[in-house]
């Protein structure tokens, strides 16, 4: 099923207000994106690569795994083979945070697709 963009913007207002009703914190959308980038996409990570990808300075993908840190749902460590480099990695609390966060969204979907009508007959 195709979303709209009303739906998909419910959906993502449910799995939002759902993650904050139950205590999730409330992160920014520098520091979802970030944290989203740092679980989806394949490792190794580092603060340049980051910035890269995202089109956002250093200095912003900094200041976002700091409070993503503080939370425990990334570790930076230097790279020891690279010292000028710092790896961003997953931590088991930031894994079990999206697990959470993608469970809202699968809620969210499955409740909405429970109220839409069905669509039209091809034809």
């Amino acid at each position: 099923m195709s979303l709209s963009a009303p739906q998909a913007l419910a959906l993502w207002r449910a799995a939002l207000v759902g993650s904050l009703r139950g205590g999730g914190p409330d992160l920014t959308s520098r520091q979802a994106a970030l944290l989203l980038t740092v679980y989806l996409a394949e490792p190794p990570h580092t603060v340049r690569g980051l910035a890269a990808g995202l089109a956002i300075s250093k200095a912003a993908v900094s200041r976002g795994l700091d409070r993503l840190s503080r939370l425990g749902f990334v570790r930076r460590r230097v790279d020891e083979t690279d010292r000028r480099s710092v790896l961003v990695h997953r931590t088991p609390a930031g894994e079990a945070f999206l697990a959470r966060f993608a469970s809202l969204v699968v809620t969210a979907e499955r409740d909405a697709t429970a109220v839409l009508p069905a669509p039209p007959p091809a034809g």
